[in-house]
Parts: structure tokens; sequence; C-alpha cells
């Protein structure tokens, strides 16, 4: 069934942790599954390709491809480590074409083009690995955007006991992803549903729910710009994809009950927005975020008081190493001379998806402190 077939579809978070979330040497059950995850973190990657002439292995651990070696019935394998506890990026090269792995199901499908992973796990679990804790349910919706004249994913985690919990509404996180994903970027490769999840059943954030939404709008020109596509982002998110949520999950209103959080483009779009609407969102974060321009600030942080007043958290994370790094200096001294509150966090690490699930985990326990 094709994602982008559905007009909803409810996904236990249980059962899909459960598929893309253990390695593959757990998944396979009699059936064969790639690549082997060894309990002493190495790990063997197979390629079934009889008549390949050469075939290499890419991955995000590696400096260069790492030739494979076939053996006498076709099968190309090479063994890689030990690897520190991490999720891991790779695809082969085959005879000069790169591909995802075929025999492995964990897939982290980009806008245009596909990438294998595998978990490395640690000796005991990792924040963002499916634990022994009661589940949240990820529900996927297809919607209609008046905003855009278009037909719009959307992915929608609900706490655990949602369910069960009668009249209760909850807080609402908006989290947006980068410019190279798409709406389920978030729970496939960012885990976020499980990283709530553990953080939840740890007493370290509170229930909430967590809408991702589809980053991307519909050109309408040829010389689209990506402020226009923010600008047309804020309009489907406010005008279309908040009272979707409101109309069908028990959700609290109010900006101390909203927040706008993302990655890369997703963080300058919650920054953007964040700022722009300090009566809708009251906590705003950016991770590794393509930072607002100086003529962007001056409308942004024309009445710095007003900022101040309304949000009760503004974060802003990024990697020493990350391209994006010097525009986060200049943005944050900029909060800086306007005397913004706002919250710093600088680590080392490049533009990655590991940095941004160890931010979500930092970022969560702050969210909806009402003491704030």
């Amino acid at each position: 069934m094709s994602r982008y077939g559905l007009c909803r579809f409810i996904v236990s978070v249980a059962l899909l942790s459960s598929v893309v979330g253990l390695p593959a040497e757990a998944q396979q059950g009699g059936t064969e599954l790639w690549p082997q995850v060894h309990s002493n973190r190495r790990v063997t990657f197979y390629l079934r390709a009889p008549a390949a002439q050469q075939a290499t292995l890419e991955a995000n651990f590696l400096s260069e491809p790492e030739a494979m070696t076939k053996d006498a019935e076709g099968l190309w394998s090479v063994a890689i480590g030990p690897l520190d506890p991490e999720i891991y990026e790779y695809n082969f090269k085959v005879d000069g074409l790169a591909i995802a792995d075929p025999m492995n199901p964990f897939v982290k499908v980009w806008r245009r083009n596909a990438r294998s992973m595998v978990l490395v796990p640690g000796d005991s679990p990792m924040f963002y690995e499916e634990q022994n804790v009661p589940h949240g349910t990820v529900h996927v919706h297809r919607y209609h955007s008046k905003s855009l004249d278009v037909t719009r994913g959307l992915y929608i985690y609900t706490p655990p006991g949602y369910e069960t919990s009668g009249p209760l509404r909850y807080p609402v996180l908006y989290l947006l992803h980068g410019s190279g994903d798409t709406e389920d970027a978030w729970t496939i490769v960012g885990r976020a549903n499980l990283i709530a999840d553990n953080a939840m059943a740890a007493g370290r954030a509170r229930p909430m729910i967590v809408v991702m939404p589809y980053g991307h709008t519909p050109s309408i020109s040829s010389d689209r710009t990506r402020p226009r596509n923010w600008k047309s982002l804020e309009s489907d998110l406010i005008g279309d994809v908040i009272p979707f949520v409101e109309k069908n999950y028990r959700t609290h209103s109010g900006s101390e009950h909203r927040a706008i959080v993302g990655l890369s483009m997703g963080g300058g779009q919650s920054l953007r927005i964040g700022l722009g609407h300090p009566e809708m969102f009251g906590w705003v974060g950016a991770f590794s975020s393509s930072a607002p321009s100086s003529e962007e600030l001056d409308t942004l942080l024309a009445r710095p008081e007003n900022v101040n007043e309304k949000l009760r958290l503004l974060w802003i994370g990024c990697g020493r190493k990350d391209f994006l790094f010097e525009a986060n200096q200049k943005f944050l001294a900029a909060l800086e001379a306007k005397t913004i509150r706002h919250t710093a966090h600088i680590t080392d690490g490049g533009h990655e998806w590991p940095l941004w699930r160890h931010y979500l985990n930092e970022v969560l326990p702050l969210l909806f402190d009402t003491g704030k």
C-alpha cells in the first residue's frame, strides 16, 4: 500500500519498532535479512549479486568506500568494526550503481534517493531504542490543504494511554524535518516516537502529542525561493494542519501548550514561524537550522520585548562541524544584541541525525513546563 495512497493508517509503535528497531540477526526469525550485527559490535554486510564485477560498501562511518569480496556462490560480503552504538546509514555501489540493501527492511527514504540503516546496540538500550515501557501510537493521515490546494501527508504521535485517558487534553509539539526528508523522517530515522516513549516512561518529559507535517510545499512559479517555501508552509501549518489536529485530537489550545521545533530547513521554518507568531507558539527549538537572514531578523526581532514576554523557551542547537555553524553563530549574536532570552546548545558533531536525536532527547523535557 502506497504511503501516498493512504487516507488514514494507524501503526502500533510497538509493532513498528519490532521491525526496524532491532539488529538484523534478531529480526531474521528464519528469514534471510542482512546485515548481521555481532555481539562484539562488528557488522557483516552481504549482497547477493552473482553477475556483478565490483561491489563496495559506502557508509557514514567510513571515510572512503570499502571493497567487498565475492564468494563462489555470488555472495559479496565485508565485515566492519567494532562500531560505537548508533544508527548508521549505508548503501552499496554495484558496478558503479548506488543501491540500498535489498535484504534490509530498515530504509531511510529521502526525497530523491534511499539509504539503508543498521542499528548497533549498546550494552544497555540507548534512549532511541525500543524498551520495555508503554508505547504510544503513530497515526498517518492524508488531509486536504486549502492553503496549498493539494492533499498532503501528516504523521501524528499520541502518547501512551491517550486512547484510554477519557477527556484529558494534551499539549502539542509540531516537529519539522529537513530539506532532504519527508514527513516520516522523524519516526523512521529520528525515532521521535521511541525517544518520547522512553522520556515519558522515565518521567523526564510530559505527555504530549507530536505532529510531523510535510515541510515542502508545491511550486507556485519557476522563481520560487526558500522564503516563499516557508511562508506557504506557514499558511498550511496555521491554516490547515493546526485546525486539523485540534479538530481530531484532544489538544490544549494556547501558546503555552504549543511548541514548534525542527532540524535544518525545518529549524529555519520553526524559527521564522515561531518568532513570527509568539502568540501561537510558546516554545521554539531549532537544530542545525538554516537561520533567518539579517533582513528577516529585522522583522522577526523588531519587538524583542514581545518575544521575551511570550516565549517560554527559545532553544538553538548546532554542531561545531556543521556547515551551518557560522550562520547559527550570527543568529545567536543577533539574539544577544537584542537581549532576547534563549538557550544556546553548541556541541561537537556535524549536520547529522545522531546529533538531532540527542537534541530532541534534551529538548523534550524542557517543553510545557508551565512554571517557566
